[in-house]
């Protein structure tokens, strides 16, 4: 069998700013971005070449963590829009109606859950995939065994793949983030480090702690080389600072067994009034296998 885990917070943000038309509650309430989750989680459900059989998405609730004690730059829930926000909590409720199992994260992120059920179950399974196209996941990639799904592209990206695109092995993610920053979770990076110059010294190096801090002992010579080793030198401990913040914890509190996350079909008395509740006719013909005791 294979482990579908979903960034659930990403698959909201994608419907609530996809091209559908909105979605409307009776009672006034902006569900576009639940309505749109419904409908792409039901999708996935249902998809015969993915053989969904256990899944689990992770949710930032609120958008805010351990990190941004650490830094204050830290992504949060600043700047989201009001109309989305106020869905985070209906969007859990409505994977819970789909029976789904749903982490939601507030000392740790989405991605630490992610993260986290990779590490402790991709030995017991045939594969791991990581549905999400963030590039903080590509750092948990093992080989073929462990994968990103990029859903919206259409695109599976093995450790390989992660390779050709970010320019580093995966282990190396969190000092490549390091460097380059990634602007939307807040990282700056370090001035001067573009993704070059970064994955040249950590295919060399592997890591920030054994780059010299001297470029000319550097076995690679990436354009800039003595501004950016002046710069690392300057800039080493915040640097250390943001690989801490990239770097995904595999020891996040899940307290569901692998077996917890098998998929059992759509509870439907639970999956009918979520829809009542939010004005929904077309939705309710749309799952294809209901929870055997709901029949």
């Amino acid at each position: 069998m294979r482990l579908h885990l979903v960034d659930g917070t990403y698959e909201l943000y994608r419907a609530h700013f996809s091209p559908r038309p909105g979605a409307t509650a009776p009672d006034g309430r902006d569900v576009k971005a639940t309505v749109g989750l419904i409908s792409s989680m039901l999708a996935l459900m249902h998809d015969a070449s993915e053989s969904v059989t256990h899944v689990a998405l992770a949710f930032d609730n609120p958008i805010r963590s351990f990190r941004n004690a650490l830094f204050a730059g830290y992504k949060s829930d600043d700047g989201v829009p009001p109309e989305l926000h106020a869905q985070f909590d209906l969007a859990e409720d409505a994977m819970r109606a789909l029976g789904l199992t749903v982490w939601s994260m507030k000392d740790f992120e989405a991605d630490d859950a992610l993260a986290t059920a990779s590490a402790r179950w991709a030995g017991k399974v045939e594969q791991v995939r990581l549905l999400t196209p963030d590039k903080d996941l590509g750092q948990c990639v093992r080989g073929g065994k462990v994968v990103l799904v990029d859903r919206k592209q259409q695109k599976e990206l093995d450790e390989d793949a992660v390779r050709a695109k970010l320019g580093v092995a995966p282990a190396s993610v969190p000092d490549l983030l390091a460097l380059v920053g990634d602007e939307a979770d807040g990282i700056p990076g370090l001035p001067g480090f573009g993704e070059k110059g970064a994955s040249a010294l950590l295919n060399a190096y592997g890591h920030l702690e054994a780059i010299p801090a001297d470029a000319s002992a550097w076995s690679v010579r990436p354009r800039g080389a003595d501004k950016l080793a002046a710069t690392l030198r300057e800039h080493r401990e915040d640097a250390l600072l943001y690989r801490k913040l990239a770097t995904l914890v595999t020891d996040a509190p899940l307290s569901e067994s692998l077996e917890d996350l098998a998929w059992a079909g759509v509870p439907r008395a639970r999956f009918l009034a979520l829809c009542d509740s939010l004005g929904l006719t077309t939705l309710k013909t749309r799952p294809k296998r209901w929870a055997a005791d709901t029949d």
